[in-house]
């Protein structure tokens, strides 16, 4: 008996070997193989014109983004697709920028509904996408799947990497609500190109493929994800081509310095818990300092003073700011102008010169020229003795220079859910030697699951991140 085989939105192509796992290859929107859609949508990207089609938009605010639903046109095999994705095996992927987990890269992957997706990926998807950008997109693709739950975060960036040219990502969630988090944010951009505020928030929605242009403004965001049940799968990744032109990169001017103020010891009798002023225990915090390179001091300020300053951060007169730009930072500050008296006088404390004397007996810095000298003076006494002793060292060391003044700058920060800084290339600040001094207010109870701590990454040569 024999029956014709019902046709339906799913190919399936085999090799003839009996074991040989078939690769399921799944039929997509009805939408890209419409030529004059097609057109409409090469015209309206070329234009940046809001454009609505059936199961297809373009917007082009804030940058140009398409959102294509139902991109797959079978249901049974995003259900298959699906159960192939989380029988992977993913990887926590967590830094300062991102914290989710991810796949591996899914070219080599054999399963038949994987493959499928890849095959019509690479190939049909990849050609449509061709023609309507009018450039050329090489055959070979990033594909990854990724795992967002509960906490899981990717901050603001531009996806910018050579090469790349379009980004997409497929969303394979169960029912989703804006409540849950997780939405991709797309940003706005300031006169230098910098992202400024989220103008848009697309929620994920099942079987619905988002892509858009990598571009210098093509700033957005993986909103973290607030529910505690539901996992936010998705595939995505990258098609190359050619890139396009990029903006010289904008490196936001050095933040003012200032010498420290005339202060004498007495300040510090006022406001320092009397046992970090022991010249032993000073010694002994200095070891400790140079041994790791970093000194937790608690109870540092005396009670009564941290009380006041404590409390008077709490004021609502305190007028605070947004920071940003978000792809390098985001939390508040507040201008040293109008804050509270005794808020302002512990600002001055940590500016004096007696506090920059004191900072140098705790880590053995030069950071007050009445300071004891470090390593290098003892270095180069020795060096200046050899050249005496007729040592045939290199020419001469001049003849030292009047004494730098230290210089400093800080400011009044205010961390909440979602504040973050990032490590990013173009931080002048970090192109040279300091000495970070951070003092906390209002974290009584504090936990480590709550966040907010502070990281320092090694920098290696040779390498980036």
């Amino acid at each position: 008996m024999t029956s014709k085989r019902r046709k339906n939105d799913t190919e399936t192509v085999g090799t003839g070997k009996k074991k040989d796992k078939r690769e399921e290859t799944p039929k997509i929107s009805e939408i890209t193989e419409d030529t004059d859609v097609r057109d409409r949508v090469k015209v309206a990207w070329l234009k940046k014109e809001h454009l609505s089609h059936g199961s297809i938009e373009l917007d082009c605010r804030p940058f140009p983004h398409c959102v294509i639903k139902n991109f797959i046109r079978n249901e049974g095999f995003l259900e298959n697709l699906e159960k192939e994705l989380l029988d992977l095996n993913f990887h926590e992927k967590s830094n300062d920028l991102y914290k989710f987990k991810q796949s591996d890269d899914l070219k080599k992957r054999k399963e038949a509904h994987i493959a499928g997706l890849r095959a019509v990926l690479f190939e049909r998807f990849r050609l449509w996408l061709s023609s309507v950008f009018a450039v050329e997109l090489e055959p070979v693709v990033d594909v990854s799947c990724a795992k967002y739950e509960y906490t899981d975060v990717l901050l603001c960036h531009d996806d910018e990497l050579e090469g790349r040219r379009i980004a997409f990502i497929l969303y394979l969630v169960r029912p989703w609500e804006s409540s849950d988090g997780g939405t991709l944010d797309l940003y706005s951009v300031d006169g230098n190109n910098q992202p400024k505020d989220i103008v848009k928030s697309l929620v994920p929605s099942w079987n619905t493929l988002i892509f858009f242009e990598v571009s210098p403004v093509s700033f957005h965001q993986v909103a973290e994800v607030l529910s505690k049940d539901k996992c936010r799968l998705s595939v995505s990744g990258w098609f190359h081509g050619r890139s396009l032109e990029r903006l010289p990169r904008y490196i936001e001017p050095a933040a003012p310095r200032s010498p420290h103020l005339p202060r004498d010891e007495e300040l510090l009798l006022e406001w320092i818990n009397p046992i970090y002023l022991d010249v032993a225990y000073q010694a002994q915090v200095q070891e400790e300092f140079e041994e790791s390179s970093e000194i937790l001091l608690k109870n540092f300020l005396k009670e009564d003073k941290f009380e006041q300053v404590n409390e008077a951060l709490k004021q609502s007169e305190i007028q605070w700011v947004k920071r940003g730009p978000p792809n390098k930072r985001s939390y508040r500050w507040a201008e040293q102008q109008g804050l509270p008296p005794c808020v302002s006088a512990c600002w001055e404390l940590l500016s004096s010169e007696a506090f920059f004397l004191l900072l140098s007996n705790f880590t053995g810095l030069k950071l007050h020229f009445m300071a004891a000298g470090d390593d290098t003076d003892e270095e180069e006494e020795e060096k200046d003795e050899e050249r005496a002793a007729g040592s045939t060292d290199p020419e001469p060391r001049a003849a030292s220079s009047a004494p730098s003044t230290p210089l400093c700058r800080g400011e009044l920060r205010c961390w909440g859910h979602g504040d973050y800084t990032l490590i990013h290339d173009t931080n002048v600040d970090s192109m040279e030697f300091a000495l970070d001094l951070l003092l906390y207010f209002g974290c009584e109870g504090w936990q480590a699951d709550f966040g907010g701590f502070t990281s320092y990454i090694e920098k290696v040569k040779g390498k980036c991140c």
